[in-house]
Parts: structure tokens; sequence; C-alpha cells
């Protein structure tokens, strides 16, 4: 494969995981992230469990706890502003990071119905904007010369994140089994604090004017086209964002559209979540097995596309891939919502695996490039929609489920996904294109 790719212009996947390990930043980035994923999945399946069986929460009430993640994205904009001001990625990261410690931790202790959804809504808001301040960081230093491998390395980084998520839902549940939902939040906690391990004792400099970072001023022999020792801080002083005025909402548009549409596309996992097991287990009548077959297929499919993806769009452009996921969304939901069969369940989730493949590897990617002179911003921007869309798809499925039954509540996501596939078409032929 190495070969062929080396044939056709393109630089092998190897090479972009050589460039991952042998550079602490990204090699950091990459386990943080992985254990984002897996104390952030193993809190999800469970955090309705805790409110109703140790809190005595009505499942009514329980449900509303996912509207309390509508705050992270103001949250995320006001970490990205302020990372894009100052420049100082990882010190951010890192209080978010503690930011989420804090939060699992004092929820796992809550004794009053409102604590859990008051930390959830001011303190957890916060942590959710630690990925995004790496994703800052890694461009920062992608910055400095990664090649053609650029994309793969973000791709690379992104993957660990959703390994995080397969392996997170299955040890949460164990752990909540076997020492109570309680030991889990705090489990969940530790893992969200644990994300400033791997990124060790890295930082990025404060933001300095242009003439104050000139390469006399960093190093007295240097000349132009000369190379000075690259330790992994200097390259990072050499990428760090200048200080300037922060992107108004006109510059932000095509940003705004983008995370929009992703919203609309990834609306559907949480009504897939929710409503699909039961309705393979009580309508279908499928095996226990053979639900939980269909439910794991998904991400390793994911997992499969991500780099797939990049090497696709490097020959038909990012945007216009990005249709084509969208698309997939579509015919998934509808082969959830119109077959009936198990066959036709394997089939759509395999097509919600080319939509994340597609969607997870470059989205991030995309984001950025939509608002290049502030990329902490739109790396927030964007990684906050999974939250808005969480809310939209509790929404939809409740009232969907009310109004339309099993399984055509599926058709709600279908048509949502039908949207974004238009959206993101014509956002491929203006002027903010990405290839």
């Amino acid at each position: 494969m190495s070969r062929i790719l080396a044939a056709d212009g393109v630089a092998p996947t190897p090479s972009a995981l050589r460039t991952v390990w042998n550079s602490p930043l990204y090699r950091g980035a990459t386990f943080a992230l992985f254990l984002s994923g897996l104390g952030a999945s193993a809190a999800a399946p469970q955090i309705t469990l805790f409110l109703v069986d140790d809190l005595h929460v009505p499942l009514t009430t329980a449900g509303l706890y996912y509207l309390t993640s509508i705050t992270a994205p103001v949250a995320g904009y006001l970490v990205g502003a302020r990372s894009d001001r100052t420049g100082r990625r990882l010190g951010l990261f890192r209080l978010c990071a503690l930011a989420g410690f804090l939060g699992w931790t004092a929820m796992a202790v809550s004794d009053q119905v409102w604590m859990p959804f008051v930390i959830s809504a001011v303190v957890l808001a916060f942590a959710g904007a630690a990925g995004s301040q790496l994703f800052a960081a890694v461009h920062d230093e992608l910055r400095a010369g990664a090649g053609s491998v650029g994309d793969g390395i973000v791709s690379i980084v992104r993957m660990a994140m959703t390994a995080g998520w397969i392996v997170g839902p299955v040890a949460g549940s164990l752990l909540a089994t076997a020492a109570g939902p309680r030991a889990m939040l705090v489990a969940t906690g530790l893992c969200t604090l644990a994300q400033v391990v791997p990124m060790g004792f890295a930082r990025t400099p404060s933001a300095r004017t242009p003439s104050a970072r000139t390469p006399s001023a960093r190093t007295p022999s240097a000349r132009p086209g000369a190379k000075t020792p690259a330790t992994s801080e200097a390259r990072t002083e050499i990428s760090a964002v200048r200080p300037g005025p922060h992107p108004g909402v006109r510059a932000m548009l095509p940003l705004l559209a983008f995370t929009g549409l992703y919203v609309l596309v990834y609306a559907g996992e949480p009504i897939k979540y929710g409503y699909l097991t039961i309705y393979m287990l009580n309508d279908m009548r499928l095996p226990t097995a053979v639900s939980g077959a269909v439910i794991g297929i998904q991400p390793l499919i994911e997992l499969i596309l991500m780099p797939v993806a990049v090497v696709v769009a490097r020959r038909i452009g990012m945007m216009p891939l990005m249709v084509l996921g969208a698309a997939f969304g579509v015919v998934a939901n509808l082969c959830f919502a119109l077959t009936g069969s198990a066959f036709g369940m394997f089939a759509g989730q395999i097509l919600m695996g080319g939509v994340w493949g597609v969607f997870a590897g470059l989205g991030i990617i995309v984001a950025q490039r939509l608002l290049p002179e502030a990329v902490a911003t739109a790396s927030a921007v964007f990684m906050s929609s999974p939250a808005i869309a969480s809310a939209l798809g509790g929404l939809t499925g409740s009232l969907g489920v009310s109004l339309l039954g099993l399984p055509l509540v599926f058709l709600a996501p279908a048509l949502y996904s039908l949207v974004a596939t238009i959206g993101i078409a014509f956002m491929s032929r203006s002027r903010h294109a990405v290839g």
C-alpha cells in the first residue's frame, strides 16, 4: 500500500505515524485525546442511571440533563478567543482538564438533585474545551513544517479520541457495576486530569508582536534561510499565534455555517443510541449478540476509514468528500427507518461508519481552515457542536417517537442529513470551499 501511495505522489500513512511518534507534542496530544474519549464515553451512558438510581430523579427530569450541554459552545468560544489572543494553548488546556477533574469529582459526591445540572452547565462546559486547545496547539506546530503529512497527523490524533470512545462505554459499564456509579464518575475525573500527563511540561510561550519575534531576537547568528537547533518548544514558539484583532461575526460566518451543518449530521447519533437498540430488541426481536454487533460495527468501520478519507480528500477535495459522507447519513437513517431487517441495521451502521470516517477525520481540519486567523476559536466552536447536536437530537427523538413511533423516528435524522448534504454541496461550490 505504501509503494502504491508513493508512486501516486501521496505521502504514505506510516510517514505520518513516524512523525506523530517522534514529536513530543503530537504523541502527547494523541495519548491525551485517547484519555479524553475514554473518560467522556465511560460516563455518558451511565449519567441517567446515576441520576435516577442514586439521586432519585424522575426519568423525565433526568432526560433534561443533556440540555445542560448547550452552555458548552459559549464556554468553548470564550476559551478559544482567549487562546487566540494570548497564544497560550497548553496553559488553557491544563486549566480545562483541571476543571473537568473538579466537575466530575463534585458530581460523584453530589447529594442534591440540582447539583449535577449546575456542575455540568457551569464547570464541565469548560472542561470540554481541553481538546480544542490540543488541536490548536497541533495546528500551530504543523505550521512549522509537516510537509504533505499534516492532514494525516491531525487524522491520527483525532483517531485516538475515537479509540477512547470505543473502549470507554464498556469500561464505564464494568466499573459502575463493580464499584458503583460514583466510583465511575471519580474515574472519569481522573481520566480527564490524566490528559496533562502525556503532555509533560511542554508549554507555548506568550504571543508577541512581530517586531519582537525577529530571527535576530531569537538567535544572534540567525540569517535568512538558516536552520537553528529545533527543540519542540522552539518550534512551538516559531509557530505560536501572534495576537491581533479577534475575528468578527462576518469572518466567522463560513465556520458557523459549516458547524451548523455538522450539527445536523450529528443529531442522528443521540437518536440512534437512544432508540435503535430498543427497536432491535423489543420490535425486531433480534438476539442481544446481534444487536450488540450492530452497534459495535460503526466505530470499527470509522477507524478503518479515517486514514482512507485523508488520502481520498487529497484527490477530490475535503468538501466534496463531506458531501458524500453526509449523503451516507441520509441512506443510513433510511435503512433504520424502512428496512426492518438485521441486514438493514448492519447496512445502516456501516454507512454511518462511513459518515464518521469522513467527518471525524477531516471536520476539525476544515473548521480550522475556514478561520485560519483564529484556529483555537475555530477548534472550540467546531468541537462544541456535539453538545448542540445532543440537545437537538434528544428533543427530536422525544418528539419523533411520540408522533411517528419506531422505527419511523429515524426519518427525522435522514431529513437533517439531507439538508446538511445540500448545504455542504453549496459550500463546496462557494468561495469558502476548502481543498
